[in-house]
């Protein structure tokens, strides 16, 4: 059976760091922390599950951090988790399997970042990262924000999920700053960093500048046809923050040029369209959005709402104001088959009780 050696940076971490590595400490035989100058409890817990506790001096440079830490492994695979990262119990159960059966010619595997949920607790919004990787590859990490392990060779995608369990969301203008400090010092990002610069102007409100850098970015030509599908997401809400439509539409069909469309992309179309309050177009393009078949396999962003439940609920709520209420119902209940405890679904049963004169069990039998 393969070893592993989990490899983790920390900084002020007491709050969250023995969560994740109780969720992981029996699945790994090995635990590397660097701390990067914690002023709490950090190197305290992380001493706690481990005796390979490292120092590194912050450089502004999450790469750095990152190699450095992996430069500490010596068993046979590596996997990497965030502090505010955990494997949940049925995770865990795969992730023992995957260890107990993985062919050693593997060089990496890709696993769900689970990053967005609903109400329930259901995964809303996931996407795939290289989180095991065979150590005597030498894989190197990439870019000093957003970083990425550049790996090659036999690559296979999990269903293994890691669980992002922030307990609180906090705004921070950290990678804003060091991209910034980057294009002071003349420093030429690459086209990862140049689209990722440009999402960290929108997330803080700098929507012209975004602009700038996400169109930057795919005129390149150079970007990953995920990010480019992305990029275009991000830009087009950027151009309809500045009062600007027509790019922004031109801009969400500018995504199907890299993929068939995504139902993200197809829903933004939809909401432009209501928000002029044409809501037959609009109904067409969430339609739409509902018919599209989920990319299983692909490592790009995939928030799952946007293909099912949220072009139901629009749907419902278009075809309403067409006076089409029959139609509108049926799609509320297609939501309801989804999310059946969503306060909006509820809602709109209420509502459709009120507007077709009986209740929702009379017109479903209809």
């Amino acid at each position: 059976m393969l070893t592993i050696s989990l490899c983790m940076i920390v900084k002020n971490e007491e709050k969250t760091l023995s969560n994740c590595l109780n969720s992981v400490k029996d699945l790994v035989d090995e635990i590397i922390i660097v701390d990067t100058g914690s002023e709490d409890r950090t190197k305290e817990i992380a001493g706690e599950f481990t005796q390979n506790v490292y120092d590194f001096e912050w450089i502004n440079d999450f790469s750095a951090a990152r190699n450095f830490s992996y430069s500490k492994a010596t068993k046979d695979y590596i996997l990497w988790l965030d502090a505010d990262d955990v494997i949940k119990p049925e995770d865990r159960v795969k992730f023992q399997v995957l260890k107990e059966t993985l062919d050693p010619s593997v060089d990496a595997v890709m696993m769900k970042y689970n990053v967005g949920f609903d109400g329930k607790g259901n995964v809303t919004f996931s996407y795939f990262r290289e989180r095991l990787s065979k150590r005597s590859c030498g894989f190197l990490w990439m870019e000093p924000v957003h970083e990425f392990l550049k790996t090659s060779g036999r690559i296979v995608n999990s269903d293994i999920g890691i669980t992002h369990a922030k307990i609180a969301r906090t705004s921070s203008d950290r990678n804003l700053k060091i991209y910034e400090e980057l294009v002071r010092s003349g420093k030429m990002l690459s086209p990862r960093g140049t689209y990722y610069y440009a999402r960290e102007l929108k997330d803080h409100g700098k929507f012209k500048e975004a602009i700038r850098y996400f169109n930057m970015f795919l005129k390149s030509g150079l970007g990953w046809v995920e990010d480019n599908i992305s990029a275009c997401h991000a830009l087009a809400f950027c151009y309809q923050m500045e009062k600007r439509p027509l790019e922004a539409l031109t801009t969400m069909f500018q995504s199907f040029r890299y993929d068939l469309p995504r139902g993200e992309i197809c829903c933004q179309i939809g909401y432009q369209f209501k928000e002029q309050q044409n809501y037959r177009c609009a109904a067409f393009w969430f339609e739409l959005a509902s018919t599209l078949k989920m990319p299983e396999s692909s490592w790009g962003f995939i928030q799952k709402d946007y293909w099912g439940y949220i072009p139901f609920i629009e749907c419902a709520v278009c075809y309403d104001r067409l006076g089409e209420y029959q139609k509108a119902y049926e799609f509320n209940e297609k939501a309801a088959a989804i999310k059946p405890w969503s306060p909006s679904v509820l809602q709109n049963r209420k509502y459709f009780e009120g507007r077709l004169g009986k209740t929702a069990p009379e017109a479903e039998a209809e």
